[in-house]
């Protein structure tokens, strides 16, 4: 398993190039607004922006599954990066985003509503164990890279601190670029355990960026139930074309776990530790994959979970590690997201009172590793801005054919990460 996904650390990165403007000091850029730690949104309207995320999520995954290979990211950490960016839009731009990233919130409401989530998120885990014998860890963070002196909208900048804790961080970008650039990817290296290097590739940052907003997600947690090691052995897997390739398999016998199975598929739901988050694994038939991969969406999966009942399971498992880098410009285009692209039609004013800034790509990395003890995953997402009922039978569960899986934080419905495994010794 060299090259495969990998799954819980998410690290978002959002940058803002910008022409000329008036400057400021930078001890007025900076925002003096607390994160707000007790949002007043409703339940209704958390529940309303998982499944917007989970919408998303499985948009995208139709959009870039028709590449070759392994494929893993972390739709959340590019939906909350894109909430950011969203946060400065303003006439067709706003509307066409919220529509490509399956927000159907107000903008009012939106904002909270992710706060309110990643508070729950910050909380998960207390008295759980992570897969290096030391504690459970679940990390969502937020920083704002400004230039020195440029003039931001207090309003905006407001916006990013109280709803998603990001403070301004000074740096200077017109004078010492590749430093910024630096410095900007040591702290995504630092939030992520050092899963995600180099998030920004050089030529990314010019002298006429003005804005970087950076979002980390980290997680690391073993399974409720772990592996013995001593069961992992060498066995067959059978690619999409039919050969095969000798991996690694973990083992369990007889264990309970919620299954279902379905005409063309089996699903498996595999709890963490503190049993707060589960990896969820659909596992189509063989010669189905195609099928079921084409016709999946965030209903199925909803309809999917709902459906699963615990059962004793005979499980096999590949071991396997993902890192994939994904350009998403082409991706967000396609789903509607297109004013935001072309420098004459997007409009960010809602950044800094001018129509001179559009999004000239978007950029995402993420890793995940997954064996006998646990799960670890990580994930980076840069947005770039330029100017101008129990069954007494034991089910069988071997995973020795392509499949997908999706992390997922059971109380809020959340999808933290999603993929596939169509060859685990990549």
């Amino acid at each position: 398993m060299k090259k495969l996904f990998v799954l819980l650390i998410a690290a978002v990165a959002l940058l803002a190039i910008i022409g000329c403007s008036q400057p400021v000091s930078a001890a007025e850029i900076k925002s003096d607004k607390p994160r707000n730690t007790a949002p007043a949104i409703s339940q209704t309207d958390t529940q309303t922006l998982a499944d917007s995320n989970a919408a998303l999520a499985l948009a995208l995954y139709q959009q870039i599954n028709k590449q070759p290979g392994n494929l893993f990211y972390s739709p959340y950490s590019i939906s909350e990066a894109l909430a950011m960016t969203y946060g400065g839009a303003n006439g067709t731009t706003d509307s066409q985003m919220a529509a490509a990233l399956q927000f159907t919130l107000s903008q009012q409401q939106l904002h909270p509503a992710f706060n309110s989530i990643d508070i729950a998120l910050a909380s998960r885990g207390q008295g759980a164990q992570g897969i290096d014998g030391k504690g459970f860890k679940l990390n969502v963070v937020n920083a704002i890279w400004g230039q020195k002196g440029f003039n931001f909208a207090s309003a905006y900048l407001d916006l990013l601190a109280q709803n998603y804790g990001a403070g301004l961080r000074v740096v200077d970008f017109k004078n010492a670029t590749e430093e910024s650039r630096k410095t900007i990817n040591q702290w995504v290296s630092d939030q992520t355990a050092a899963k995600i290097q180099d998030l920004l590739p050089q030529g990314s940052l010019t002298t006429l960026t003005r804005l970087v907003l950076t979002n980390a997600i980290y997680f690391n947690a073993a399974w409720a139930t772990q592996f013995e090691k001593t069961m992992t052995q060498n066995a067959q897997f059978t690619l999409l074309d039919g050969t095969t390739v000798t991996v690694p398999m973990m083992q369990q016998k007889d264990k309970f776990y919620k299954f279902v199975e379905g005409t063309n598929y089996k699903a498996l739901e595999m709890p963490y530790s503190g049993n707060q988050l589960s990896m969820y694994i659909l596992l189509p038939n063989s010669g189905q994959f195609n099928t079921f991969e084409a016709a999946l969406n965030s209903q199925q999966i909803n309809s999917i979970i709902n459906a699963m009942q615990s059962a004793p399971v005979d499980l096999t498992m590949p071991k396997f590690k993902i890192e994939s880098e994904l350009g998403l410009k082409k991706s967000l285009a396609a789903l509607g997201m297109k004013d935001a692209f072309d420098p004459s039609l997007a409009d960010f004013s809602g950044m800094d009172g001018q129509k001179d800034l559009f999004i000239t790509d978007v950029l995402h990395k993420s890793y995940v590793t997954v064996d006998e003890a646990g799960t670890e995953a990580a994930a980076a997402t840069g947005v770039i801005v330029g100017t101008t009922a129990m069954p007494t039978n034991i089910k069988e569960f071997n995973m020795n054919r392509p499949f997908i899986f999706l992390i997922r934080d059971n109380p809020t419905g959340s999808i933290l990460f999603l993929g596939r495994v169509v060859d685990p010794s990549k």
